[in-house]
């Protein structure tokens, strides 16, 4: 399924008789049934009073055409004129609800009826999705509201959307389609890891110790570790007055802050072809491994071949959602990989041996591939297997 960003499109077709059906939706309003009736009756009395030569059957007749008219020039009219806006679409992960919002505005000074609004969203996320106004009061402001499912990560772009009216009286139909465009990106799946020893094990495999030994400091801000009796130099505002007049001599606060700092760079490689339901348990891999960089307060970063090294949550979440197999940055230039120890996502077995000593990995094999067997690996990782949910797969403690 392709969801690299592009618009929606209503369906195509190059025959004759498409072309002039369309022409007609687009440009022509399209009786309702009473419409139809209606002209049937206008005909039957033109017919007979062109042969009794009645002349109350001409007004008749042309009191039922002039109905017409007048529902076909002021449904022609609504369609035009009425202003359409569409309210920005806020971020979800994947499996969430889009929250899609329009706002119409009717700028005459004449009060309008039967509308119909046809949101073409993309397949991928919804059918059309279909809502109606009864009455809309002149300069009337009123907010459509509705919801779509995203089941998968990726960013949408679509830009149709039909008005429909049958104003003032139901007649016929005047149809237009209008360019209000819609952009929305769903987020992959975040995982909560309670722990991940991938993580907490890259590196040097003291890493964890020195880190634990250094997790704390004394510091100007943060949470309070201890009171202790005030020393020259201490800043005034740690002064703990409760304890201070318990004691008859000044206290203050002694804080501690947690410090991060280790850089750890997860690496997602999609230059070449992947299973794409593979691709997309390594993408949720992806980002539930960032996010659990980020909670631990580590210098943590995303590369990939195509946008290098980035930082920063929305923008590591935006390229996730667009990201797709094969492919490269955009220069065609060679892509170089990170230096240092780093996290290693892919499906080739290969790629895991030119890592960089002490990186950690993750391999996403086909069921048909090979067995990694005995390679140059100096690095240790975990191994996806379908039947094992990929939550307990990264929180797997690590054989090192």
């Amino acid at each position: 399924m392709n969801r690299n960003p592009k618009s929606f499109k209503l369906p195509h077709n190059d025959s004759l008789l498409f072309k002039v059906g369309n022409w007609w939706h687009n440009h022509l309003p399209n009786p309702s049934y009473g419409g139809w009736v209606l002209l049937g009756i206008a005909l039957s009395f033109f017919g007979a009073a062109t042969n009794t030569m009645a002349g109350w059957l001409y007004v008749l007749s042309g009191t039922a055409l002039a109905l017409t008219g007048l529902n076909i020039f002021i449904a022609s009219q609504t369609v035009k004129k009425l202003k359409i806006k569409r309210l920005p679409i806020e971020p979800i992960s994947a499996g969430d609800e889009l929250l899609i919002e329009l706002a119409l505005t009717n700028p005459t000074k004449s009060g309008k009826n039967f509308v119909e609004i046809v949101d073409h969203l993309p397949f991928m996320l919804s059918k059309p999705v279909h809502s109606s106004i009864e009455t809309f009061a002149p300069q009337e402001t009123k907010k459509i509201t509705y919801y779509a499912k995203a089941p998968t990560r990726g960013i949408y772009h679509w830009y149709n959307l039909e008005v429909r009216s049958a104003s003032p009286i139901g007649l016929f139909y005047a149809h237009k389609i209008r360019n209000v465009e819609a952009r929305a990106i769903v987020y992959p799946q975040i995982l909560p890891l309670k722990n991940c020893p991938l993580i907490d094990y890259i590196g040097n495999e003291q890493t964890q110790q020195k880190q634990s030994e250094k997790l704390y400091h004394n510091a100007t801000e943060g949470v309070t570790k201890a009171i202790r009796q005030y020393r020259f130099g201490d800043p005034p505002r740690l002064i703990h007055w409760r304890s201070s007049a318990r004691f008859g001599e000044l206290q203050v606060r002694e804080l501690e802050t947690i410090t991060g700092g280790q850089e750890v760079v997860i690496c997602l490689d999609n230059s070449q072809d992947w299973h794409q339901e593979l691709f997309e348990k390594a993408v949720i891999a992806t980002a539930s491994l960032y996010f659990y960089c980020s909670r631990q307060q580590l210098d943590v970063k995303l590369w990939t071949p195509k946008t290098g090294t980035i930082k920063g949550n929305h923008v590591v979440l935006e390229a996730l959602a667009a990201i797709q197999p094969l492919e490269t940055n955009n220069n065609n230039q060679e892509v170089i990989k990170p230096t240092q120890p780093l996290v290693w996502l892919s499906n080739s077995s290969h790629s895991l041996k030119s890592l960089p000593q002490g990186s950690r990995w993750v391999l996403f094999p086909l069921e048909n591939d090979e067995p990694m067997g005995e390679q140059n690996i100096v690095s240790s990782g975990l191994i996806y297997q379908p039947h094992n949910p990929l939550e307990n797969l990264l929180q797997k403690p690590l054989k090192l």
